[in-house]
């Protein structure tokens, strides 16, 4: 299945300038999304063993808590400020088009814990980048960063050497 095709590009959004690649084409598609899902599991198989998935709101959380279903994992949110209920540990980070915070809960990760980060897409790297300083404060071992569609162009990837980074789409 060709799921470049299946995605909507919506200029101009959230600011002038952002070429905004929507899911919900993706999402609404029952093929195209349970293509999507199996398409990340497989891929998925190359990083080996991991204890959990990790995956920020609100994208991530729609493909992070389907495949840790679908592989027999947890999963853990990340979120944006003051939406987790228990005591949590923040990171600043920068967006292609703004900065952002998020949140995960102190005690989520254990230390020596394998995680797998799930996201809809890559972009600058700045999300990755600021769950995988998370999980590492708490002692956490990032194996990989499985997402559905990678925006090459903006060279998120090279900002995370030394991670094994998995993409379906390319941009």
């Amino acid at each position: 299945m060709d799921l470049k095709s299946k995605l909507r590009h919506v200029m101009n959004f959230p600011k002038e300038g952002i070429d905004f690649i929507d899911i919900t084409t993706v999402l609404q598609n029952p093929e195209a999304l349970k293509y999507s899902l199996d398409c990340m599991k497989e891929s998925m198989e190359e990083f080996g063993d991991y204890d959990i998935i990790v995956a920020p709101e609100a994208r991530g959380f729609i493909f992070g808590v389907p495949l840790a279903y679908m592989t027999g994992k947890g999963f853990i949110p990340v979120r944006k400020p003051g939406k987790l209920p228990y005591k949590t540990i923040s990171f600043e980070y920068e967006l292609e088009y703004g900065t952002s915070t998020l949140e995960i809960h102190e005690d989520a990760v254990k230390p020596g814990q394998k995680i797998l980060i799930v996201d809809d897409l890559l972009a600058t790297s700045g999300t990755a980048e600021s769950i995988i300083r998370l999980i590492e404060k708490m002692g956490g071992e990032v194996v990989g960063i499985q997402v559905l569609i990678e925006l090459e162009f903006l060279k998120g990837r090279d900002k995370l050497k030394g991670y094994n980074v998995k993409s379906i789409v390319q941009f």
